[in-house]
């Protein structure tokens, strides 16, 4: 079987990009993954937006912070909770196109590599590359 890939998401004030975010994970080519998300103490509605991606789909994991703590202290408390054999770093503003995960984990094994990392794209709030 494929290993499972955690998917660390870290959540702040992120409601106008989050279905665009979660999305682009569930239409991943390779469905073997958990997302877990840590809201960082936001004041908008991700916390709701992305409870309604978590009853979903038992794979998407929300875990809210008690205070406001920046995203690196989000990013540990997600890997504490991660179950997968590999990591994935995902921002909550950004998105995946839909075979990054199948071709990334197929290099890794068959390379024998513990870590990689891809090239980008920066794009606008239009989705438009610049």
């Amino acid at each position: 079987m494929s290993p499972c890939i955690s998917i660390i998401t870290p959540l702040y004030n992120c409601s106008q990009f989050l279905e665009v975010t979660l999305s682009s994970v569930l239409t991943q080519t390779y469905q073997n993954w958990e997302v877990i998300m840590v809201d960082d103490f936001s004041s908008d509605n991700s916390v709701s937006k992305a409870q309604v991606f978590a009853e979903k789909d038992h794979r998407i994991k929300l875990i809210q912070l008690e205070k406001n703590s920046g995203a690196a202290v989000a990013r540990n408390k997600a890997i504490e909770a991660a179950t997968g054999r590999f990591i994935a770093f995902l921002d909550s503003d950004d998105l995946w196109h839909p075979q990054k995960l199948e071709k990334q984990i197929n290099f890794m094994l068959e390379n024998n590599h513990a870590f990689s990392y891809t090239a980008y794209e920066k794009i606008n709030e239009e989705g438009k590359v610049f």
